[in-house]
């Protein structure tokens, strides 16, 4: 059986040439893995997936985790965590971007990444499709680490960079929030969410990649506050945040990202050590059903604050 590999628009790959449901021997599992350790990004389209399926199929890629949020579980599949759009629920997703509602509309970030321990990736499969918008865009970092000039590079190896939790879009340093308003129901603190009031963390400005070994430019828009004394690379604290403001620009260029518009049974795979993913939502009242599954991630990355 030959896989079929096709290159998405600037970052990732579409594989075919499979059958999910059909038991796969262990050089194609090999050969799934190693696609998804080079490309970080896996698009699987045209295949009959349901929720068994889809968690076998992910266990390919390691040990499965649960999601702590019972009520956005699975109760008959405990790995398998549901991404509804619900009307009496969006009131609290929903914010106004240039004077439209938006619902679960998501800045670049990393799953976990707020507590040092960002899981390894995860596997989203459509269910139901948005009618209008319900896009997810993916970021490769180490394509965008490799495209760093070489004085940045050599900068960025002496520099940590420091995450804060928030709930508050508006208290996101590095987002952007031109034409932002939030909703009236969105929540003003984790205790709102039952979240509880996480601690700082830092990571190194350029993570090595456990597994691959590849440069990971570690900047992601959503919790990214601060570098940790700056000083101690030579810089006054000006400099350190005219230099999250540079990166920041710079992971937001488009060759570096893939926008994915969903159609039924279609999967993404993406390298949770790797990508930032942001979703764009949809306005209110369009129906939307993802299921996810997410692959555990057994090395910390950050320190704890």
């Amino acid at each position: 059986m030959a896989l079929h590999i096709t290159p998405l628009e600037s970052v990732g790959v579409e594989v075919s040439g499979f059958d999910i449901t059909q038991a796969m021997g262990e050089a194609l599992k090999s050969e799934l893995i190693s696609l998804w350790d080079e490309h970080a990004i896996v698009v699987f389209r045209g295949q009959k997936v349901d929720p068994k399926s889809q968690i076998e199929f992910s266990r390919i890629f390691g040990p499965l985790a649960t999601h702590p949020i019972k009520e956005t579980t699975s109760a008959e599949h405990p790995e398998l965590f549901m991404l509804v759009n619900e009307p009496e629920k969006e009131k609290y997703h929903t914010a106004s971007y240039n004077g439209e509602l938006v619902v679960g509309r998501l800045d670049w970030h990393m799953d976990l990444h707020y507590t040092g321990k960002p899981n390894r990736g995860a596997l989203l499969r459509s269910v139901v499709c948005a009618e209008k918008d319900g896009l997810t865009g993916f970021a490769d970092l180490s394509k965008a680490y490799d495209a760093l000039d070489a004085d940045t590079k050599s900068l960025l190896e002496k520099i940590e960079v420091a995450y804060c939790f928030s709930m508050q879009r508006r208290h996101m340093r590095y987002v952007d929030l031109e034409g932002y308003e939030p909703g009236p129901y969105s929540p003003t603190k984790p205790a709102d969410v039952n979240f509880p009031n996480f601690p700082d963390v830092a990571y190194p400005a350029v993570v090595t990649h456990p597994v691959t070994g590849r440069k990971v430019l570690e900047i992601a828009d959503q919790f990214l506050d601060r570098i940790v004394a700056p000083h101690e690379a030579g810089l006054c604290n000006d400099e350190a945040i005219e230099l999250l403001e540079r990166l920041v620009v710079h992971t937001r260029r488009p060759e570096f990202h893939y926008f994915h518009e969903w159609q039924e049974g279609d999967m993404v795979l993406w390298d949770n050590w790797r990508v930032t993913h942001c979703a764009t939502g949809t306005p209110p009242g369009v129906q939307r059903v993802i299921h996810r599954t997410t692959i555990e991630g057994e090395t910390t990355l950050g320190r704890v604050l």
